[in-house]
């Protein structure tokens, strides 16, 4: 089946139109002059509940469901409160795309995440390295969660035919992410972190680990627009790598947030916490070949999410950005 072209006549239902891939895709939906998607608030919505959710689709009836919403959070949260992450995320996926399938819908992306992949996994990691070894143990519930998604996606492929589909996104960053001080991946974390170290004049900031480990980075606008593209250009079975290709040392990155958010103090790393994963930079080949590559530099995303930070600390509405929740 030929992927569809996305336009006006095109109905978008996004579930976690709030998080940060959600978010951008409906921004990136209005800079193509298309309809605003279906959307639905926490409050309107639980999508934790199959039967409510399950009458949603069947009013809604969409065209396409991009299922981006998710409990999400980094190292300290994933480990805290492992079986918050698997619960909520299986629920999640259970009740959307059941739902999705019973109203026949004929194109579903499901996002993932880079960390199903196997903790020592050959890098850059290729799409066929999933469950070819053990997964990093300090996110192994959320990884479970995300890997059961992706065999629910092929499933339906299998029984039903419909040209369902999945991306996962390497690290992502930018407006509306989550800078909550322990629940925050990384690089929030260290905006954020930096940010008051600078506004408190503080001599020293301290990062988790040895700052060895590298990870790959892509800008969350970047992941929408290539969200659409697989929708327009992609129809397979496996899932489809999102990301730069291209990986920098935790230490590289804090000096790197240091220098945007101005701060002269030292950087101290407390290796008496994990690292995680040693390195992680994602195969893009399969994205590459299909046409699409990212456009946003690091530095360029990390200025504009420095300054969408900024003007967030001064809008009550935005402050729940940096709590931990699940981004519906």
């Amino acid at each position: 089946m030929r992927p569809p072209v996305l336009n006006s006549a095109t109905k978008v239902y996004i579930a976690g139109h709030r998080g940060l891939v959600g978010s951008a895709l409906v921004r990136a939906l209005r800079r193509r002059g298309l309809p605003d998607p279906v959307v639905a608030t926490s409050a309107e919505l639980d999508l934790r509940d199959r039967a409510a959710t399950a009458r949603f689709l069947a009013r809604e009836s969409p065209d396409v469901v991009v299922l981006a919403a998710a409990r999400v959070g980094g190292i300290a949260a994933n480990a805290a409160q492992p079986a918050e992450f698997l619960s909520d995320n299986l629920r999640i996926q259970l009740a959307v795309l059941d739902a999705a399938r019973a109203q026949g819908v004929p194109r579903v992306l499901f996002l993932g995440s880079s960390c199903i992949y196997p903790k020592l996994a050959p890098q850059p990691i290729r799409e066929d390295a999933l469950l070819t070894g053990p997964l990093e143990p300090t996110n192994s519930a959320y990884a479970i969660a995300k890997i059961a998604g992706i065999e629910h996606v092929r499933a339906v492929r299998a029984q039903d035919g419909l040209p369902w589909i999945s991306a996962m996104p390497t690290n992502l960053y930018g407006p509306g992410d989550n800078f909550h001080p322990t629940a925050s991946h990384v690089l929030p974390g260290l905006l954020r972190r930096f940010h008051e170290a600078r506004e408190s004049g503080a001599a020293s900031v301290v990062v988790w680990g040895t700052g060895t480990p590298r990870r790959e980075f892509l800008h969350a606008d970047d992941a929408a627009e290539a969200c659409l593209h697989l929708l327009e250009h992609f129809d397979g079975p496996d899932p489809v790598n999102v990301g730069t290709g291209t990986d920098v040392t935790i230490a590289e990155l804090a000096g790197l947030v240091a220098e945007v958010v101005g701060f002269t103090g030292r950087v101290e790393f407390d290796t008496s916490k994990p690292d995680g994963t040693p390195r992680k930079v994602l195969d893009v080949g399969v994205l590459r070949g299909l046409g699409w590559a990212p456009r946003t530099g690091l530095r360029e995303g990390l200025e504009s999410t420095y300054r969408w930070y900024l003007e967030s600390l001064a809008l009550p509405e935005q402050r729940a950005v940096r709590g931990l929740e699940v981004a519906q």
